[in-house]
């Protein structure tokens, strides 16, 4: 990937994903005045607009003109494997497939202990409900197999792609036999296997059921990989305690095993000079730090019986607290691009005036009380930096999943109470619109989530995640 200025311009790239769709379009914008800390919104794609599905006629996104899309594999379709397809889906990568096709491997957040969906000889723990799928398309778009890849994990959020052709899904969990669970009517007694890991999941064939135990045992959310010098960068969505940036450092090279392997060794982000940093609150315009990382002795923590969630969920990041790490306010996706990690902060940041406080599950006090934090982490300079910062959620809302496009816009998928949008970021700090969500009735905690794009650069494909969730493939007018 030839080296390139970050955000120098931003750029939006999909395609049709039918045969009669669109060329590939590229949408292009200079890098706006103002910073991080000017309320500014930009059009330069134009003014959104309600546009019907192709599939069904049904109006799902508000995009701009000249755009289209099409949603498939639906929330309780039959796949292929004689399954319906499950509910939430979440973070997705594209992958090459073979003769010209396309591989989506998606995950699936299902909370609790529901039960696992698909056959349960296969689950990893009969009673976790979440788990991914991976659909195959053709060279124009069409939907051509789905099927269960992996089942018996618990919230399964996002993960990250691999290289040699791999998702590495997560669990945003830490639920297990040795935990009693936080959401009610869930019976974690009945629990067969420890949650909260890494597992992996092949383009093709079934997912690895033995987990990275090494890798940590907490409320993980998205995975990327440093195919040079082979560590992985882990974020950490605790929703009512501090969260962490890890990195695992496998005992071999991932590029040369050809796969995660377990046994490495664990580290969390600490601020050089700076014990346990206070990074979730608001940050100078272009805030930079130099950085180390402490160890993590007990990666894999298995707790006293009567432990909670609450007594649970917060127990690696305290042990990496309690040796100068950072504090971070729900880190969520993140993506590798050229020798840098950029990761999300969902609630970073101060309150602005006039916003609510973001709550955490169920009504509970969040930790964190901004609207977002954008941070990119240059691996080699060991510097971490503030890209941009919400001054108020009518700029950004929460945003969550994560995606760089072969320019190197980051686009991203908002999580907030308001409207949700898929946004672009410039280098000046202004987002761009790139589509909106339309209400979704009868689900109101409806968002967008797990948007990339296909291995050519040209599709942009999302999730919806809601009651009624699909994954969607945008496409619009050449230039």
């Amino acid at each position: 990937m030839e080296r390139r200025e970050f955000l120098a311009r931003a750029a939006v790239v999909a395609a049709g994903t039918t045969a009669v769709a669109a060329g590939p379009f590229q949408g292009l914008v200079a890098a706006a005045p103002g910073g991080p800390g000017r309320p500014s919104r930009s059009h330069p794609l134009g003014p959104l607009r309600p546009v019907a599905d192709d599939r069904d006629g049904q109006v799902r996104l508000h995009l701009p003109p000249g755009f289209g899309y099409r949603s498939f594999s639906a929330v309780g379709d039959p796949m292929d494997d004689g399954h319906p397809a499950p509910a939430r889906p979440d973070g997705m990568a594209a992958f090459r497939g073979w003769g010209g096709t396309t591989v989506l491997v998606r995950n699936h957040e299902v909370p609790g202990t529901p039960g696992a969906f698909g056959n349960l000889s296969q689950a990893y723990d009969t009673l976790g409900g979440g788990g991914t799928t991976t659909l195959t398309l053709d060279r124009h778009g069409r939907l051509t197999d789905q099927r269960i890849s992996l089942n018996g994990t618990i919230m399964n959020c996002s993960g990250g792609p691999m290289p040699w052709g791999a998702w590495v899904t997560c669990e945003e969990s830490v639920d297990g036999p040795d935990v009693k669970s936080a959401i009610p009517g869930a019976d974690n007694s009945k629990l067969q296997r420890k949650h909260g890991y890494l597992f992996e999941v092949p383009v093709r064939g079934r997912g690895i059921r033995e987990p990275v135990r090494a890798a940590g045992r907490f409320q993980h959310e998205s995975v990327s990989l440093d195919p040079v010098g082979g560590a992985l960068y882990l974020t950490e969505d605790n929703p009512l305690f501090a969260s962490g940036f890890y990195r695992y450092l496998p005992p071999v090279h991932p590029m040369r095993a050809g796969r995660v392997l377990d046994g490495g060794r664990l580290q969390m982000l600490a601020v050089t000079g700076t014990p346990r940093a206070q990074l979730h609150l608001g940050q100078p315009e272009g805030a930079t730090y130099r950085i180390t990382w402490v160890d993590i002795e007990d990666p894999d923590p298995t707790f006293a019986p009567g432990a909670t969630w609450f007594d649970a969920a917060p127990t690696v990041s305290r042990e990496g607290q309690a040796k100068g790490a950072a504090v971070f306010s729900r880190l969520e996706g993140s993506v590798y691009d050229n020798g840098t990690v950029y990761f999300v902060s969902t609630q970073g940041g101060d309150a602005a005036p006039g916003d609510e406080f973001p709550p955490g599950p169920g009504g509970l006090s969040a930790f964190g009380a901004g609207r977002g934090q954008v941070w990119a982490y240059d691996i080699r300079a060991e510097r971490l930096r503030l890209v941009h910062q919400s001054p108020h959620s009518s700029v950004l809302d929460m945003p969550d999943n994560i995606a760089v496009s072969p320019r190197g816009t980051l686009v991203l998928c908002e999580d907030g109470k308001n409207e949700n949008y898929l946004r672009g970021l410039t280098s000046g700090g202004v987002l761009f619109d790139i589509a909106r969500l339309a209400p979704v009735p009868g689900d109101p905690d409806a968002e967008f989530a797990g948007a990339t794009f296909d291995p050519e650069g040209r599709i942009l494909y999302v999730n919806i995640q809601s009651k009624v969730g699909c994954t969607i493939a945008l496409r619009g007018p050449g230039l």
